[in-house]
């Protein structure tokens, strides 16, 4: 028995795997294959778009976050009834945890996945020396395989066959096709990389114009053909997507455009280990769901549509009694700016937010933070008490505290050294940092634990 899958890979960032892979997942689809899309490194844009045109939820493959056997129980699972697996790289093909390995690459999450790779090479102004870039990938690692390349951005079919007549003498690996320089098609992007595919609305023509661009210059039998690779073996006594016991409490969380930012899994293990999830919209004015034991507001994009939300009286009044009530919540990012007193945006306009948090969010029009983070809890708090979770911070604004002694929720541990962060109140654990949950599953089992005590207080 045989499975099939593919990394589509690139030489660095902004050399179109992006465009390449939904373009692709596109093309499959008009085949009437079933796709599934999987992302690797810590991301929630991209896989909204997998998502989008696939219509199966795509799923992060994280080797820094997560163990091998837990990218394998995610891969397996994501993968279940699909036709083939496209797995969407992440920055160059060896960027990772640090320069010095292929830790958290697309590389590791090629080798653990014993996936082939797609090679994606921006060959504008280049010809032969396209050939070296590739020789250079090949060389620099013994276990990636990677079976063929794409051109990106080449000015002709003729250019095309030069790129193609070099790289397949020099490195002896097939070149299946190309995409011209200009498109005529655009993703719009903004602070963090892409639009949100729910932001853009409709979204079925786009695709189908896509696909049938892909269609054109790329060979997709040769795709299907090289991406047959042995099943694989999943080591874990129990995968993280069993299900544990009944539905024990009920968390709402808040999901609309101006927060989507949660991992399928972090949902999935909260319900496996007993958790009812009702979803409420904060950009819809709508208050918090009856009967709730528990609240989690994931990232998104609070600054873009905080005029909305500062009017939605009704959503902010409901949030900031539920929490200073002592309802257990988790407030990640967008999350957390949203409990804020105010959110000023680049154009030094405030908005006023929950107003839980003593302090507010600031937009700058420059990155405030990106990177891996090692988390663990402050001051006692119930969810990382006495463990360590990891996750990662991406956020163009800062927080500005209104006292000096902050009761900071995390101590994390990145590439610049150690920091507090976050703010810890009531039962609310806020902070910048997105958790990966399969990270420290315990911490679930302690929000849940903190959601009975607080029921049992108020029956």
């Amino acid at each position: 028995m045989t499975e099939r899958r593919m990394v589509i890979a690139g030489t660095g960032s902004g050399v179109g795997k992006t465009t390449l892979t939904i373009g692709l997942m596109a093309a499959l689809m008009k085949k009437g294959l079933t796709v599934q899309g999987f992302k690797c490194g810590p991301d929630y844009i991209d896989p909204s778009y997998h998502t989008a045109v696939t219509k199966r939820n795509s799923r992060n493959l994280d080797s820094w976050m997560l163990t091998e056997d837990l990218v394998l129980d995610i891969f397996s699972h994501g993968s279940q009834g699909a036709d083939i697996s496209i797995i969407e790289g992440v920055m160059g093909f060896y960027d990772g945890k640090n320069p010095e390995t292929n830790e958290g690459s697309t590389a590791e999450i090629s080798m653990i996945t014993k996936s082939p790779v797609l090679l994606v090479v921006n060959c504008e102004s280049m010809a032969r020396s396209a050939a070296a870039i590739v020789k250079g990938f090949q060389l620099f690692a013994e276990g990636p395989n990677i079976v063929a390349v794409i051109a990106n951005k080449v000015g002709s079919e003729g250019h095309f066959q030069l790129v193609k007549k070099a790289i397949e003498q020099e490195c002896h690996i097939p070149v299946i096709g190309y995409l011209k320089r200009e498109l005529d098609i655009e993703i719009p992007e903004r602070h963090l990389g892409l639009i949100p595919s729910m932001e853009r609305g409709e979204l079925n023509p786009f695709f189908d114009q896509l696909g049938t661009l892909v269609s054109e210059t790329v060979d997709i039998d040769s795709v299907l053909a090289l991406a047959v690779a042995e099943p694989l073996k999943v080591n874990l006594k129990s995968s993280i997507f069993e299900k544990k016991r009944e539905r024990v409490v009920k968390i709402a969380v808040a999901k609309d455009s101006a927060f989507n930012f949660y991992y399928p899994e972090n949902l999935e293990i909260m319900e496996a280990k007993g958790i009812e999830i009702v979803y409420f919209s904060p950009l819809a004015d709508e208050e918090l769901p009856e009967d709730i034991d528990g609240l989690y507001i994931g990232g998104g994009f609070p600054e873009e549509f905080a005029q909305n939300l500062a009017c939605n009286l009704k959503s902010k009044r409901s949030v900031k009694l539920a929490i200073e009530g002592g309802l257990p919540t988790l407030a990640e990012c967008g999350g957390f700016m949203y409990l804020t007193e105010f959110i000023e945006t680049t154009d030094m306009k405030k908005f006023e937010m929950a107003g839980v948090i003593p302090g507010s969010a600031h937009m700058q029009k420059k990155l405030a933070a990106l990177g891996y983070r090692e988390i663990t809890g402050q001051n006692a708090n119930f969810i990382l008490e006495d463990m360590s979770a990891r996750g990662h911070e991406f956020h163009y604004s800062t927080f500005q505290a209104l006292e000096e002694n902050v009761p900071y929720a995390y101590e994390t541990i990145g590439m610049r050294g150690v920091n507090k962060e976050g703010y810890l109140l009531h039962n609310l654990a806020a902070g910048y940092t997105h958790f990966h949950f399969a990270s420290c599953a315990e911490m679930v089992e302690n929000w849940m634990k903190k959601c009975l005590e607080n029921r049992g207080k108020h029956m």
